[in-house]
């Protein structure tokens, strides 16, 4: 490998190898997995090639000579596929594949850790081009390990903390069919003909901070306007009552008059000025906040490259026959909650594979295909991201999670005879809660689910489970498509403005008071035909209590479960999108707060956390 000194516009050479050894790469996964439906598609075919050679050009120019021979033997296979002289069957694609892992497992490395990577792993990298020589020469694929394969797993007893913290790639498969996800594209491979600036997240975060801002102060200059236009109402009474001055026939009534014009005129000429700013304020600070936004929005297909893969990989090594369905990949999310939705759908993945898809006899014997769904689906839905992993595989038993959910001790038999099906599911969610009695490094049922949840709280969404007995498990994960904004109501707590976030809460209304009743010393009113327990906010906060006025009690409905709560407020002040704040950190963790932010008038208000609620 040469020494890397060049540079070309802040790019040093072999980063640039790197960013097309992940672009390529992403790209010979995909091709891949799509050969294996279709092995003599030629368009196809012609694609991986110019992979394959565009990887090697790239590592010939920085002098990483064993990724050229690794990449020179993936493109003559695919050459020879071409040709028709050798089908890229099941084995052929599983040595392939080896080489595409081998080809990312290199560009995950600086220049420095990669020169000594390969060192180590010389002799295995003889072997991986020598069986893709094999199969390019139409001879069966040895079922060699690539040189980063992990062991075949092992049925092992672990608890949800280690699974969870275990990364996608530490988690066993078999040596031919690895199961690491692909790497995502760069940003600046995304397109050849746009423009990249090369930024840190930080920075691209700091900006993002900065346009929220702009747009609040652009707002505020809009309640200063309002503000001149009562001086101008004032200004128009003193007017009236200098003409009642002059009807009277007061002295110097004249000069007064022409005093109080000039200054309606005034006041009149630096309202529009105002106003004027305030609309082009707005606009400006409006588009630039869309910009910064936008540049921070990732398609969402961008968490999802490696999924495929993990599917095909794992359904292969557990005998089963599955077909991944993949939908929105287009839809926009923010890249902070794109990287945190990484775990809890490689978890979501796993626990379909492993749990609710059932082996094809099975499948045949209950009358269905013998090959299972699994659909992973991302859509914007009332200003929300909502995602979906859902099978049609065995679902949930419920009677067997009800006894389950009494042999750990979480609750009693006679309490568990009332559960419903929603509140069975919502025991999946917990730490370490498993129906099998061995757990392995696939998935257990439960372990990992309890890491869903609390990733969706952390990002201020939600997860609900529903399942059919023997029709599948359905995940929906509702979170918000971006985490720097958040639209909120706003609502006076012991005299001071608190935020609730619209997404954590069910709705907003007014109780009439004849309307609340006490019940076992409990003030409870109904809605929609449901009891609906009442709260004072300020009690729930540690707050002073409040006195209750007269009329109608304004309430914020939150939701948990199948269960209703109301919280009694002050006063409602609206609806505002604020740009959130996080704690310091050196507060540690505040009760019943999420975050802080400023209102349109200047004034901080607390974020409330819901969930801690």
């Amino acid at each position: 490998m040469s020494p890397g000194a060049d540079d070309l516009g802040g790019f040093a050479l072999f980063d640039l190898f790197r960013m097309e050894a992940e672009t390529h790469g992403a790209t010979l996964d995909e091709g891949l997995l799509a050969l294996e439906s279709a092995p003599t598609d030629p368009a196809r075919l012609e694609g991986l090639m110019r992979a394959a050679h565009s990887i090697k050009g790239a590592a010939r120019i920085v002098g990483v000579d064993p990724v050229v021979r690794v990449a020179h033997a993936m493109e003559d296979a695919f050459v020879s596929a071409q040709k028709g002289q050798l089908r890229l069957d099941g084995a052929a694609v599983d040595a392939l594949l080896a080489g595409t892992d081998f080809l990312k497992e290199v560009a995950k490395r600086d220049e420095a850790t990669a020169t000594a990577y390969l060192a180590s792993r010389a002799d295995e990298t003889t072997t991986l081009v020598a069986r893709l020589q094999a199969v390019a020469r139409g001879e069966a694929a040895r079922a060699t390990p690539p040189p980063h394969a992990p062991s075949p797993p092992t049925p092992v007893s672990v608890s949800a903390t280690a699974v969870a913290a275990a990364a996608p790639s530490s988690v066993a498969v078999p040596a031919t069919a690895p199961a690491s996800p692909a790497p995502r594209k760069p940003i600046a491979s995304e397109s050849a003909d746009a423009s990249v600036v090369r930024i840190s997240a930080a920075g691209l975060g700091h900006m993002l901070a900065y346009a929220g801002e702009t747009l609040v102060e652009a707002r505020r200059l809009g309640t200063a306007a309002a503000e001149l236009e009562d001086l101008r109402r004032i200004t128009r009474h003193l007017q009236a009552e200098v003409e009642v001055l002059a009807v009277e026939g007061s002295a110097n009534v004249t000069a007064l008059r022409e005093t109080v014009s000039r200054a309606r005129q005034a006041v009149t000429r630096q309202l529009d000025v105002i106003e004027g700013a305030a609309r082009r304020s707005e606009d400006l600070a409006g588009r630039l906040y869309r910009e910064v936004l936008a540049s921070r929005m990732r398609p969402f297909g961008e968490s999802t490259g490696g999924f495929p893969r993990l599917v095909r990989d794992l359904s292969r090594e557990l005998g089963k026959r599955v077909r991944l369905e993949l939908r929105g990949k287009d839809v926009l999310v923010d890249r902070d909650v794109l990287e945190r939705l990484d775990a809890p759908l490689n978890h979501l993945l796993r626990n379909a594979l492993d749990h609710g898809v059932e082996l094809p006899d099975a499948r045949t014997a209950a009358g269905k295909e013998p090959e299972a769904r699994i659909l992973l689906e991302a859509r914007h839905r009332a200003g929300m991201l909502e995602v979906e992993v859902s099978d049609d595989g065995r679902g949930v038993e419920y009677e067997s999670l009800r006894r389950k959910v009494v042999e750990r001790g979480l609750i009693g038999a006679d309490i568990a005879k009332e559960l419903s099906k929603a509140e069975l599911l919502e025991f999946l969610f917990l730490p370490g809660f498993s129906t099998k009695a061995v757990v392995t490094e696939i998935s257990g049922r439960g372990v990992g689910l309890d890491v869903v949840q609390t990733t969706a709280r952390d990002l201020g969404g939600t997860v609900a489970a529903t399942s059919e007995t023997g029709r599948g498990l359905r995940f929906v994960l509702t979170l918000p498509i971006t985490r720097s904004v958040v639209r909120a109501a706003l609502a006076e707590i012991a005299g001071e403005p608190y935020a609730f976030p619209l997404t954590r809460i069910e709705r907003v209304l007014r109780v009439d008071a004849a309307d609340i009743r006490a019940v076992e010393g409990r003030e409870q009113f109904a809605w929609e035909g449901r009891p609906v327990g009442l709260l004072p906010a300020a009690q729930v906060l540690g707050l002073p209590p409040p006195v209750r006025a007269a009329g109608p009690v304004p309430v914020i409905l939150i939701a948990s479960a199948e269960h209703l709560y109301g919280l009694a407020v002050d006063r409602f002040l609206g609806e505002q999108d604020l740009v959130v704040r996080p704690l310091d950190p050196r507060l540690g963790t505040v009760a019943n707060v999420s975050a802080v932010s400023v209102d349109e008038d200047g004034r901080p208000v607390v974020i409330v956390d819901v969930e801690d609620l």
